[in-house]
């Protein structure tokens, strides 16, 4: 395992402590990045940049940390023990029902990749969303974007979400193993988890899919956010500059995304994420490509969406009369891509 990321098996309290040693150097100027299952292909851009040294060239100093899923990296920012959130945009807008204030600055997924797939054990039982009530579904993390979007396509089935039992499994090879074992009847998966079953199970039975802009249309009816930098609005306030830097890194890492070849991008990724089997990596790498933003941009139509979504879901969010305005920021983004000569 490479040292590339902290490792956190725990609560988001575990790393108070490495994170208060940090806070005593005023130089270092380190910006705590807690990300939420940085194997899926999904969080690429913001473990890429890393690779490709932009941070650094964007004079940002970023400790990367990785969680189960994107529940517990908001609990790191929510509580105080990380600085950025790597995770899904429609956490700000399910908290800004809540009171509380987050706002992402750099969207680098047009689509949130999220599908829905059968068990290969179930296949006989499950044939339909319809099927999955009684039964049990794995999602990274309870709370997580994996959860959102599971009782999203329960609620538009007709099946009432209280009657599935949801399972934390993760993501990655914890998940895969979970639906190989049969441990629960579907789960919701990101890739290359999904091309690695689709592999190996020539039958996979998958319920619902948002990889490709034209499958995020028939599910959403418009195109869906997903994977962005965010954080508290009052951190962005205080800390203009670091923000700029991470935006223009992940815009530089998205540039560079677009300009070479599923390979190359893989012949730069941490091994341990790419994994044994390079080619299945590969492949799920060129499904993905399409995912990723040109210019990191949040577009309105797409917030709407996320609230539209959560407001069929949850009633705390339909009655919350949310300014969608200040869930996100463009500012960032469009002078990242001003200064990279991208339109």
């Amino acid at each position: 395992m490479s040292n590339l990321f902290r490792r956190v098996a725990g609560t988001a309290a575990a790393i108070v402590i490495s994170t208060g040693v940090m806070a005593g150097s005023a130089l270092a100027q380190k910006v705590t990045l807690a990300i939420g299952g940085a194997s899926c292909l999904c969080y690429l851009p913001t473990v890429l940049a890393n690779q490709l040294g932009e941070y650094k060239k964007a004079g940002v100093d970023v400790d990367m940390v990785a969680f189960k899923g994107g529940s517990d990296a908001l609990k790191a920012v929510i509580g105080g023990s990380a600085d950025v959130v790597s995770g899904y945009f429609d956490h700000c807008v399910n908290l800004a029902a809540k009171g509380q204030h987050l706002q992402s600055f750099v969207v680098y997924d047009r689509f949130p990749g999220l599908v829905l797939v059968v068990s290969p054990k179930h296949n006989d039982t499950v044939k339909s969303v319809k099927d999955l009530a009684n039964k049990k579904v794995g999602v990274s993390a309870p709370g997580s974007s994996t959860d959102f979007f599971l009782k999203y396509i329960l609620s538009k089935n007709g099946v009432d979400p209280n009657s599935v039992g949801v399972i934390g499994v993760g993501l990655g090879g914890s998940a895969v193993a979970a639906m190989e074992q049969g441990q629960i009847d579907a789960a919701v998966m990101l890739d290359p988890a999904v091309t690695i079953l689709a592999d190996k199970y020539k039958d996979l039975r998958i319920l619902s899919d948002t990889r490709s802009q034209k499958d995020t249309l028939a599910v959403f009816g418009g195109e869906y956010p997903g994977g962005a930098l965010y954080t508290k609005a009052e951190w962005i306030a205080a800390h203009p500059k670091e923000v700029q830097g991470m935006a223009t890194a992940i815009i530089a890492t998205l540039k560079w995304i677009h300009s070479h070849t599923a390979e190359e991008i893989a012949d730069k990724m941490p091994a341990e994420y790419v994994g044994k089997d390079k080619a299945t990596y590969i492949a799920a790498l060129k499904n993905t490509l399409p995912m990723y933003s040109n210019d990191g941009r949040m577009d309105p139509k797409g917030a709407a969406a996320v609230l539209a979504v959560f407001s069929q879901s949850s009633p705390d969010v339909a009655k919350a009369h949310i300014d969608l305005s200040k869930t996100y920021t463009n500012e960032f983004v469009d002078a990242a891509n001003k200064k990279l000569g991208m339109k």
